[in-house]
């Protein structure tokens, strides 16, 4: 698994998924993400290629929110890397 992330994205820390017998360190990254706007970043969990993920969230938001947000997008991950590679 690779990881990468947002280019104006600041590293919070990691959190571990586990899938089966494995352990996935996903990348939780803070960036400012303009409300409104029409954009393609949303926060939460993301995939781009075929093994990178991470977990994206505002850097504007309260903390309560980040929480939130790392919390549902691990349930993402969880569900998306186990039909990726127990499927």
């Amino acid at each position: 698994m690779r990881v990468t992330g947002h280019p104006m994205g600041r590293l919070l820390g990691y959190v571990d998924i586990k899938v089966a017998s494995r352990v996935y360190k996903l990348p939780i990254e803070a960036a400012p993400l303009e409300p409104g706007q029409e954009s393609t970043v949303k926060p939460g969990f993301f995939s781009q290629g075929p093994e990178s993920f991470g977990i994206l969230v505002d850097s504007n938001a309260p903390e309560g929110e980040q929480r939130e947000t790392v919390e549902r997008a691990s349930v993402e991950a969880e569900k998306f890397i186990s039909r990726k590679f127990l499927n």
